[in-house]
């Protein structure tokens, strides 16, 4: 594939995700697309593969009507938490939070994080699983965490990459998958892809 007029685009407004390729040395443009979520899937690897290929999908159709729709390369990603056979999604609310919390508290859970790529309107997907160990968390900081905010936009109610850390003993697998691109997974994709990693354009 000839990669000279290629251009990245990132089908995420997540800020973790922009950072996490911006540290990867590409040089890409956000854009993002409604895509349904809805689904009857009921494991996390083929449930976040299949709305990483919605996603991805979505932004290809937008952008498919200019004349250089053939040379986008979209990365999409989808993220979710699962315990007890359970996908947690984001929380709906406070208690809601509370509920997934509680939980992950003195637990295992896993993490699974899908990945698409999408030129000229074929997607490829592939996913990373990671087991994450959380200690007991008291009911006291689980609510003080809930106010401050920060679990309400995230997948399972945390962030492993902020204060909810103090309570993660180790990780098996991906640390960039839980926080929702995984940086070897979405590097070998992408050259399986295109033939090249994502540094390497420079569009």
């Amino acid at each position: 594939m000839n990669t000279e007029n290629m251009k990245i685009i990132l089908a995420s407004a997540s800020p973790r995700r922009r950072e996490i390729l911006a540290q990867m040395g590409a040089s890409f443009e956000v854009i993002t697309a409604d895509a349904s979520e809805e689904s009857d899937i009921t494991s996390p690897a083929e449930l976040t593969c299949e709305l990483a290929r919605r996603k991805g999908r979505a932004v290809y159709e937008m952008l498919k009507s200019s004349d250089d729709a053939e040379n986008k390369i979209i990365i999409s990603a989808d993220t979710v938490v699962a315990a007890d056979g359970k996908i947690l999604g984001k929380p709906q609310s406070r208690e809601d939070a509370y509920r997934m919390l509680k939980l992950i508290s003195g637990r295992t859970h896993e993490v699974v994080t899908g990945i698409g790529i999408t030129v000229g309107g074929k997607t490829v997907t592939d996913f990373s699983r990671t087991l994450v160990r959380v200690e007991d968390i008291p009911d006291s900081e689980i609510w003080a965490y809930i106010d401050s905010g920060d679990p309400m936009d995230k997948a399972g109610a945390y962030g492993i990459q902020g204060a909810f850390s103090s309570w993660v003993s180790g990780i098996d697998g991906c640390y960039f998958g839980v926080v929702g691109l995984p940086v070897n997974k979405l590097s070998n994709l992408f050259y399986r892809c295109v033939g090249c990693y994502p540094k390497d354009i420079k569009g």
